[in-house]
């Protein structure tokens, strides 16, 4: 398992107004609303940069998902995090700008709940990852209606999160880059 239990994520009311913290194994093992982010970064080409994740995550461990996700830790700026984190998992930087936020809740493997208030962020670099290994078994780049058929036929290889905010991804995607 994966999981520094010492990190604390950000809990939140429906809102995203931050209501306190608690440790990330705690907050998803009884399913608490807390901040997270998502990153989807896009080459020249449009081709979307997706992550395998490492097969010893603590959750979602060998499936496909966006570039990177993660969350902000307490009093951390959650524009600040994303940037940290597609550097410590991807070994990349890039512009990231806002694009939406959705809220979700997921149960997975091992009696856990992602109840996550999720920031979007978009990106574009043509420069390739040098992806932490412990963070991130494999990368591919995928055009996004690839991705699309993808997801509809092979459901079961991506990341709830990425399968439930996949509309609108492309929505967003269709506005920044047709």
């Amino acid at each position: 398992m994966n999981l520094t239990t010492e990190e604390e994520v950000i809990l939140v009311d429906e809102n995203d107004n931050p209501i306190g913290t608690m440790p990330k194994l705690e907050a998803h093992l009884e399913g608490k609303l807390h901040r997270a982010f998502s990153v989807f970064i896009f080459n020249s080409a449009g081709e979307l940069l997706l992550q395998q994740r490492a097969f010893d995550k603590y959750h979602s461990a060998g499936k496909w998902t966006n570039t990177c996700c993660s969350h902000p830790r307490p009093d951390e700026l959650t524009i600040d995090a994303a940037h940290r984190r597609l550097k410590e998992e991807m070994g990349m930087e890039s512009e990231l700008i806002p694009v939406f936020n959705f809220s979700y809740r997921a149960e997975l493997e091992n009696g856990l709940i992602e109840n996550e208030y999720d920031h979007v962020y978009f990106g574009s670099t043509d420069t390739l990852p040098i992806p932490n290994p412990q963070e991130v078994a494999d990368f591919k780049y995928m055009t996004m209606e690839a991705l699309e058929q993808s997801l509809h036929h092979q459901d079961q290889d991506y990341t709830a999160w990425l399968k439930i905010c996949f509309e609108q991804v492309m929505e967003a995607y269709r506005k920044n880059y047709n």
